[in-house]
């Protein structure tokens, strides 16, 4: 944490993309003033000079206050989001795509095709995943534990490079309970512009107080190098999305732990943003929908993947990274449903709430 702090205090004081410091230090006032909250947040984006509309942001507190929000998160519905396992069999138990559940453990215990394989070392876990390649018609599994955050302790252990792997993977395995999905085998398109992981939408969705969903926004995060994981945490980036178009926008971001830069072509494809259609887009949206309607949680951030056959949930988010999307957005205080969703939240207590 103190890491991050600092890098993003070295990219501000060296970004010649920010505003004069009188001006900072008069926003500043102004949003502390207004917003009640000393807005550390202002530092992370709002200084540049591109940002006119710095009030159009939502503060720490708000997007806390929509994270942690009890009317919005219930508990049977969080236990289902939440553990990645449960979730998974869920969805695929409602005809809800998501990538194929090969096998999974829970501690020491390994399960595959309804038995169980005690593992206690790297020579158990050899044995399990040969088992594994020799009776599915997969090669490669990845791994995931079941309360994963941010693309922590995420692995691809493969038939060919098992050694490598899990020389890497084998003791965070052991010690955790991790889900082994299918690897999902992106659309060619979206592969054009970065290969090396599977790079996913991440869309917001609200339930009014009428009980109707609503998309609020998407973005789409890509990966680079030679990583397997696109998490804008992990040191990828994100690009808006336009809901109208299904087109990605101009310009992608970095967090500012990552450097804070702003990105109009995919440093290794070098492929531009602008107008990029995303394949499948209606049928991305209509998924979102459908699977709302069957884990109703008032408000979830959901990740997709695009592959040649059409969209597929990677996972759900019930804590979902609204202060990003929000930068992504552009300020959501300006979006309509903004409103109604700050007046909902302004009794949510942060200490109680969580407890959730």
């Amino acid at each position: 944490m103190a890491s991050n702090t600092n890098n993003r205090l070295l990219v501000f004081l060296k970004d010649k993309r920010k505003k004069n410091y009188f001006k900072i230090f008069k926003e500043v006032i102004i949003l502390w003033i207004s917003r009640k909250e000393i807005p550390f947040y202002y530092f992370k984006h709002l200084y540049k000079k591109e940002i006119t509309n710095y009030k159009d942001y939502l503060t720490t507190k708000e997007c806390a206050k929509i994270q942690f929000n009890p009317d919005y998160h219930k508990s049977e519905l969080v236990s289902i989001i939440a553990n990645k396992l449960s979730f998974s069999l869920y969805c695929s138990n409602n005809n809800i795509p998501v990538p194929e559940l090969i096998s999974y453990n829970l501690s020491s215990n390994f399960f595959f095709n309804s038995k169980v394989y005690p593992c206690s070392n790297i020579s158990d876990l050899r044995n399990f995943f040969n088992i594994v390649f020799e009776k599915s018609s997969h090669s490669t599994v990845f791994v995931k534990p079941l309360d994963s955050f941010g693309g922590n302790g995420c692995y691809k252990i493969s038939k060919e490079s098992l050694e490598d792997n899990l020389t890497e993977a084998a003791n965070f395995i052991l010690n955790n309970s991790c889900i082994h999905e299918e690897v999902v085998k992106q659309h060619e398109e979206i592969n054009s512009i970065h290969p090396k992981c599977i790079n996913t939408v991440r869309a917001e969705t609200y339930i009014d107080k009428k009980g109707e969903v609503h998309l609020v926004s998407a973005l789409m995060r890509f990966g680079v190098g030679n990583s397997y994981i696109d998490n804008s945490h992990a040191g990828g980036f994100f690009v808006s999305i336009d809901l109208d178009k299904g087109t990605l926008k101009e310009k992608g971001q970095t967090f500012m732990e990552f450097g804070g830069y702003d990105i109009y072509a995919h440093p290794d494809s070098g492929i531009k943003f602008k107008d990029f259609k995303i394949p499948y887009f209606k049928e991305l949206c209509d998924l979102i929908l459908k699977a709302t309607s069957f884990i109703p949680d008032r408000y979830i951030g959901w990740d997709i993947a695009i592959s040649n056959k059409g969209p597929v949930i990677i996972e759900a988010n019930e804590r979902t990274n609204v202060y990003g999307a929000n930068i992504a957005y552009g300020g959501y205080r300006k979006h309509p449903l903004f409103k109604e969703i700050l007046e909902e939240t302004k009794k949510t207590n942060l200490k109680k709430s969580h407890h959730i």
